[in-house]
């Protein structure tokens, strides 16, 4: 494959394995803290309401997962992390704002630690 599809496969991986790491966070810090207050004023639920897990998809009203699901449209139509000050969809790269990671520099596969050698050779 050419090198723009290299690059497009890489930026949707990153991207995947981010909104995995959101998820698995989602899963578990419910487990062990709950933000007090109202999730939903107007029909009396509470956070604390809310059960962990898959089971909290029942008490999610309609509205708010409609919320969720137009705003991760809109973030995936309009290309809203594709802009050219991107550069390959991970955000800008100077300024108070920049979202550099360990990978930035480095080649594919190569962790900077190198094959450990038990053997002592």
């Amino acid at each position: 494959k050419d090198e723009a599809t290299f690059k497009r496969r890489r930026a949707v991986e990153i991207k995947h394995g981010r909104i995995s790491m959101y998820a698995t966070i989602g899963y578990i810090v419910p487990e062990y803290f709950k933000f007090p207050g109202y999730l939903s004023p107007s029909l009396g639920l509470k956070f604390a309401d809310v059960p962990n897990g898959l089971a909290a998809l029942s008490k999610l009203p309609v509205l708010g997962g409609a919320q969720m699901i137009a705003f991760a449209g809109l973030i995936e139509t309009t290309g809203f992390f594709q802009a050219e000050s991107t550069t390959d969809g991970r955000g800008p790269r100077e300024g108070a704002f920049a979202m550099m990671d360990s990978t930035e520099r480095g080649e594919p596969g190569n962790y900077g630690v190198g094959f450990p050698n038990f053997l002592g050779k």
